[in-house]
């Protein structure tokens, strides 16, 4: 059974247990899928207040995008699940000859790769979802205020939960160029995703608190 069909007793169960996966990065790709779904729930919650407003065609267009970014990140908690599975495998490869340790490590490079491509896809599937919330900054049902923050929150933690699993995986490639790449890339995005969500929580606690 895919992780994403359990439900959430059952998830949780999976995360708690001693089992190596799923671990940080299905978390973290999880996190990513509450504040996309909590993009597309506010932007429904003012489509459904304002009605023909002029905000109507934007928020329409919201609810789709949010939903592909939803449906991205949901593909991602098993994509991240199997990639570690499949770097535990390696573990199991035989290592008496030159040849075999040869073959075994090379496997090794591949999938740890693999692991650090996933969550920066996580990365930038949250950045790119948080720019949707600041599209709805001052446009979207202030009833639903506490929801876009909770959203916000939640993107930025996915965001910077996978980092970490980024930032791991990096630690043990031997490909310098790969893990320059990654490395550059991640902290810009990292940073990038940080200020948005920030200056967006900040505007919400403005609102709430005014």
């Amino acid at each position: 059974m895919k992780l994403i069909d359990k439900s959430v007793s059952e998830f949780s169960k999976s995360l708690a247990s001693k089992e190596p996966v799923p671990g940080g990065g299905a978390a973290a790709a999880l996190q990513g899928v509450v504040g996309a779904s909590l993009i597309g729930m506010v932007a429904s919650l003012t489509v459904e207040q304002t009605k023909k407003s002029e905000f109507d065609t934007l928020m329409k267009d919201i609810i789709k995008r949010a939903d592909e970014f939803k449906k991205t990140m949901l593909s991602i908690i098993d994509r991240d699940t199997d990639a570690y599975k499949h770097v535990y495998s390696v573990f199991a490869m035989p290592k008496t000859t030159e040849k075999e340790q040869a073959v075994r490590n090379d496997a090794m490079q591949n999938a740890l790769k693999v692991c650090t491509i996933i969550p920066f896809e996580i990365m930038q599937c949250s950045y790119n979802t948080l720019e949707l919330a600041m599209v709805m900054v001052g446009k979207y049902n202030k009833n639903a205020t506490s929801d876009l923050g909770v959203a916000v929150l939640s993107l930025k933690t996915a965001a910077e939960s996978a980092w970490l699993n980024v930032l791991i995986n990096l630690d043990g490639i031997r490909d310098e160029i790969f893990s320059a790449k990654y490395m550059i890339a991640g902290n810009e995005l990292i940073q990038r995703t940080a200020d948005l969500a920030d200056d967006i929580h900040e505007d919400i606690l403005n609102n709430l608190m005014s």
